[in-house]
């Protein structure tokens, strides 16, 4: 069993209990949810604000709570966004991710020792490239 960390989509997938998320990437979560082993970047909360701001994500209640009532779900933490994570994530492997967020969240598995659970197709391929674990969500 390892430690895992929800890129921001598959939270959000995982609490709507949408289909696009996998059969086997929810088992694993759910099994390192029973070992307190799934992580959650500090940077979700933003991202999951900006998306309901923006009309990209509707929620079924304000985003705050809605963040608040995921981070209370047993085996799910939130990981601190530490000043060793915000200098690492300007100074990750080539090639460079654009998105200023995904590379806090890639940061963070990194300090974590994480793999992360995401369906974004370039931190697939910055997976595949050895700088990073992951695990497919879709």
């Amino acid at each position: 069993m390892t430690t895992l960390l929800l890129d921001t989509h598959v939270l959000v997938w995982l609490l709507g209990a949408n289909e696009r998320l996998a059969i086997t990437a929810r088992e694993e979560i759910e099994a390192a949810a029973a070992q307190s082993w799934v992580w959650v970047s500090a940077i979700t909360p933003w991202e999951i604000g900006m998306l309901a701001a923006s009309g990209r994500l509707f929620l079924s209640r304000d985003p705050l709570q809605w963040v608040e009532d995921a981070l209370a779900l047993p085996g799910i933490k939130l990981a601190p966004l530490t000043p060793e994570i915000a200098v690492a994530s300007a100074r990750l492997p080539r090639p460079s991710l654009p998105d200023p967020a995904d590379r806090i969240i890639v940061s963070t598995a990194r300090h974590l020792g994480a793999r992360l659970v995401t369906a974004d197709r370039r931190l697939l391929r910055y997976a595949r490239a050895g700088h990073l674990a992951a695990l497919r969500a879709t």
